[in-house]
């Protein structure tokens, strides 16, 4: 199914509508960083061994990685919009249920419930943003207000996790993730557009569905517990096999049907594909950032959960700035351009940080970096998903959306897993009670290689058609 266009002759609906997706995305981001100042609170809380409390993070990490692509499809066939308040349902039952946990089980069974709702909720915001908005500078503006409320959402997260967690304690951030989904669902019922049935004959690929699914799981499972169990153990080696069975039967699957979950002829549209691959190298250098920048600010510069929050006020006013900015320039120059950009100063602003990464050093040191990486990071994340919806029919904008967010999932995975082992910044050596200034120079040599990432990502840019929209817009015919 499909979601019939709002009329021309009504932008203030379309404005209202982008009010709403922005609030979803902030949503979305909110839970990402909301519950990692809360975590020792909870593992207090619910009796949680210090081997399993990272499954209140690794749950939701691994069923929304693993259901993206299910998702995207699901607001093809069955509805951007139906499928959309699907996944605010979803959201509110979870956090309702994590709010109320028990035991650590039913916390981990939540936050995988809640991973599911993340998986449609996604794509599902972001086709209907390509769905209810046209290629072009209109898109552009409107993928720039998304982004910034994604944005503003990773800020507000850490900010909510310490204020709500210290004063009302750790069931509170689930608690707000009910009231904010009940608002969102209440909205789009008045703001969105009704689905329309243009696509009632098409049938749901379930084989494809199935193997994806459970591939793109296990695959997430390994990445994630990889660092923790060893890459060499039964349980992650065994994943991976399986993994790579299941996403070739996948692969056979849709070479054969005659509907299937991910057209092949997708991958014949250079823009998408391209798209995709940034969209793995941002999360897995840009997305990583935040990670060790967390790092650095407790473990070698003493900062409280609170004041660490704080501290990524101004990098997130400065991502929200560059995805405005991202938007104009899109509206002025090819993709390519903007994208070429928006690496040139995300990787000068990450070399600024590995610069500054040393033992003693003051967050003045860090500002500079802080703001030049940001408005580079602003700039690539409008850019990318320009660059991933363009040339993509209205009738698979939510499988399109879902490939490049599944690349974006395991991206971050892959290149966070990837940056701690090369470095040596992971959580034994702070176990071994490692000296702040080797674990500052441990964290430094990560942001020297998230910016060598990065350069990739610069290159890889170049692939793109220099003339965007023209070309682009006939990539899929």
């Amino acid at each position: 199914m499909a979601i019939s266009s709002p009329d021309s002759g009504a932008p203030r609906l379309r404005h209202w509508s982008l009010a709403l997706l922005a609030f979803a995305q902030l949503i979305y981001s909110l839970d990402i960083n909301i519950v990692f100042v809360a975590l020792p609170e909870i593992g207090a809380g619910l009796g949680f061994s210090d081997q399993t409390l990272q499954w209140v993070v690794s749950a939701y990490t691994v069923c929304c990685g693993g259901f993206l692509l299910f998702g995207g499809r699901a607001a093809d066939l069955l509805g951007q919009r139906r499928v959309f308040i699907c996944a605010l349902w979803l959201y509110a039952f979870s956090s309702l249920a994590g709010g109320l946990a028990w035991s650590p089980v039913v916390i981990v069974i939540a936050r995988a419930v809640q991973g599911i709702g993340a998986a449609l909720l996604f794509p599902s915001t972001l086709s209907l943003i390509n769905r209810l908005f046209e290629e072009g500078p209109s898109r552009n503006r409107a993928l720039a207000v998304w982004g910034g409320a994604g944005a503003s959402g990773l800020t507000l997260g850490s900010l909510a996790g310490g204020i709500l967690t210290s004063v009302y304690g750790w069931p509170s951030v689930f608690f707000v993730n009910v009231v904010l989904a009940a608002v969102a669902i209440f909205a789009a019922f008045y703001v969105l557009p009704k689905d329309s049935l243009q696509n009632k004959r098409r049938s749901f690929d379930l084989l494809g569905a199935l193997t994806v699914t459970v591939g793109a799981t296990l695959l997430v499972y390994a990445l994630v517990q990889g660092p923790e169990d060893g890459w060499l153990s039964g349980y992650i080696l065994a994943s991976l096999i399986l993994a790579a069975v299941f996403l070739l039967m996948f692969a056979v699957i849709e070479s054969r049907s005659h509907d299937p979950l991910m057209p092949v002829r997708l991958f014949r549209n250079r823009s998408l594909v391209t798209g995709m691959v940034i969209t793995f190298i941002y999360m897995g250098t840009f997305g990583a950032l935040p990670y060790f920048l967390t790092v650095l600010f407790q473990a070698v510069m003493g900062y409280s959960a609170l004041q660490t929050g704080l501290a990524f006020i101004i990098p997130s006013l400065a991502i929200f700035a560059g995805t405005q900015f991202g938007a104009r320039l899109s509206n002025r120059l090819p993709v390519r351009t903007t994208l070429l950009i928006g690496f040139l100063t995300g990787i000068a602003g990450t070399v600024a940080l590995a610069l500054a990464a040393c033992s003693g050093t003051s967050y003045a040191n860090f500002m500079p970096g802080l703001v030049i990486s940001g408005a580079g990071q602003g700039i690539i994340w409008t850019a990318m998903w320009i660059a991933a919806g363009s040339g993509v029919t209205d009738s698979e904008q939510g499988i399109a959306s879902g490939m490049a967010s599944t690349t974006l999932n395991v991206g971050n995975a892959i290149g966070i897993a990837l940056l701690i082992a090369l470095s040596g910044s992971g959580a034994e050596s702070l176990s071994l009670e490692a000296s702040r200034g080797n674990l500052a120079n441990a964290l430094q040599l990560a942001f020297y290689l998230a910016a060598a990432g990065q350069i990739t990502g610069l290159l890889i840019s170049r692939l793109l058609p220099h003339k965007a929209i023209t070309d682009l817009s006939v990539a899929s015919t």
